[in-house]
């Protein structure tokens, strides 16, 4: 049963990795996701893409419509006669091959002698359901809408493969909100899924989602060992607070806006508050993953060198503050900070398929499921209260339409918690693994509340960073959270 590989050429990497234009970081979330390439795939050989035929609308039985969900397999580690099968569940961004041949995951199937399969999330990636992602053809993005897909999946592969259900045992993987995924299967499928591994990902369901860049200035002070760079950034937002009204002419030269400030309007001044402040976020929501960088050059940016760039410099706050968004803005390939409240919502309003990388399909989860809202209101001293919740809840009325109010999107906040029970969620063999740096971890498992499903939290780590490739300079306590769901695995693949 074993696939035949193909040889990735140097040619073809460029079709996985994304188109670097426009606001990298964006509402939490990476541009193509959050769950980036693992390093050290290069070269390497990776399955190609296979297709299945997926329903349209799990919720209505009758309804026929299909379309092709997109998945990819390795087997080549696969003992039919006692191995498991890991599913890799895909989220808010395309399936990455690479995943396939890479990873901690990998290194777990060749243990325990596992097939390997990945599925991409519907909407994102070449999976398709609709003929654009306009938002009549939404109304079937969703997370029931993506359980019910695996669940369909399985069921499916069980009769493709011969697999007996009662002899096979499939475990999820997922990594942020896939994370989510993987221990909601547990909660709706747990006749299909036997266990799951959830990194990264959130459980609670929130609209104002202050505590994120509360996480953010503790996870700063935490990786450095004086709090001057703190106070350097606190500062600069202070300078920058004091320049808007007395002389914005300054802060374009500074910050390299795409048009003066001065003809801003209160939605742009908002923008442009946020897009600071998610510097910050993206710094230190990958600080250290071992992801894939896209940019060499700029692959070593971290949390430590950033502050000590701010705290050694002999700039001005001010200064500083916009020495490190240029240095954003590099990293990004942007030659100006494109602020326009407009301009990002032409860009998400833009329903065809080929514009977009998954961005306007994450915003309508967060609008019809999530919230997930990183306003400024929890860390007021530091990033200044400039963009509170009204804010984001006018990006989805603007963006969907007048009907995607603050009654709407706490509805569908409502409806994702007592769906999948939020903190109080109920399903064993589950295992929850967050970094203390990683903001998204005040939304989830930190704390064991059942034997059957622990959490491991892991001190100085961020997003995700227990998914991808170790590496000789992981922090010990990295180590040992891969080591400890190793050992759970070994102990739950045992069970009947």
């Amino acid at each position: 049963m074993l696939f035949r590989l193909y040889f990735l050429i140097v040619l073809l990497i460029p079709a996985f990795l994304e188109v670097n234009c426009g606001k990298q970081f964006r509402l939490g979330r990476a541009k193509g996701g959050n769950l980036g390439a693992p390093q050290g795939v290069a070269h390497e050989e990776v399955p190609p893409a296979k297709w299945f035929k997926q329903k349209l609308d799990h919720s209505a039985p009758t309804d026929l419509r299909t379309w092709k969900q997109r998945y990819f397999i390795n087997d080549t580690f696969y003992d039919n006669k006692s191995g498991p099968v890991f599913l890799m569940v895909g989220g808010e961004g395309p399936a990455d091959p690479r995943w396939m041949v890479k990873g901690t995951w990998i290194d777990y199937a060749r243990k325990f002698r596992a097939m390997c399969i990945m599925l991409e999330h519907r909407y994102y990636g070449e999976s398709h359901p609709t003929d654009d992602v306009s938002t009549k053809n939404l109304q079937y993005l969703s997370s029931y809408q993506a359980l019910a897909d695996v669940a369909n999946f399985i069921s499916s592969m069980n009769i493709e493969y011969g697999f007996d259900p009662s002899r096979i045992k499939w475990v999820a993987f997922g990594g942020s909100y896939p994370g989510s995924l993987a221990a909601w299967l547990r909660v709706k499928y747990p006749h299909l899924v036997f266990a799951s591994v959830s990194s990264s990902g959130p459980l609670l369901a929130k609209l104002d989602f202050k505590e994120y860049y509360e996480v953010v200035a503790n996870a700063i002070q935490e990786k450095t060992t004086s709090s001057n760079c703190l106070k350097k950034v606190r500062a600069g937002h202070k300078q920058v607070v004091a320049l808007m009204n007395a002389n914005p002419r300054v802060l374009d030269k500074e910050f390299r806006t795409c048009k003066p400030l001065s003809t801003a309007s209160k939605n742009d001044i908002k923008n442009f508050y946020n897009g600071i402040a998610d510097d910050f976020a993206e710094l230190v929501q990958y600080n250290e993953d071992n992801r894939m960088s896209l940019n060499t050059k700029y692959k070593n940016i971290t949390i430590n060198t950033v502050c000590d760039m701010l705290i050694n410099s002999n700039d001005t706050a001010l200064k500083a503050l916009a020495k490190f968004n240029s240095i954003m803005l590099d990293k990004s390939n942007q030659t100006c900070m494109d602020y326009s409240y407009d301009s990002m919502i032409r860009e998400m309003r833009n329903i065809s398929w080929t514009s977009t990388e998954g961005g306007r399909q994450w915003i309508y989860q967060t609008c019809t499921e999530f919230g997930f809202y990183q306003t400024s209101s929890g860390e007021v001293d530091l990033f200044g209260d400039q963009f509170g919740i009204d804010f984001f809840v006018q990006q989805c009325v603007d963006i969907f339409g007048k009907k995607f109010n603050k009654d709407f999107i706490n509805k569908g906040i409502k409806w994702t918690n007592s769906e999948y029970g939020a903190m109080e969620i109920t399903a064993p063999k589950v295992v929850y693994v967050h970094g203390s740096v990683d903001p998204w971890h005040a939304l989830g498992m930190t704390k064991t509340r059942a034997n059957d499903a622990p959490a491991i939290f892991v001190k100085g780590s961020a997003h995700c960073a227990d998914m991808y490739p170790g590496r000789d300079s992981d922090i010990a306590e990295l180590v040992r959270a891969r080591e400890s769901v190793e050992i759970l695995l070994s102990q739950w693949l045992q069970l009947p």
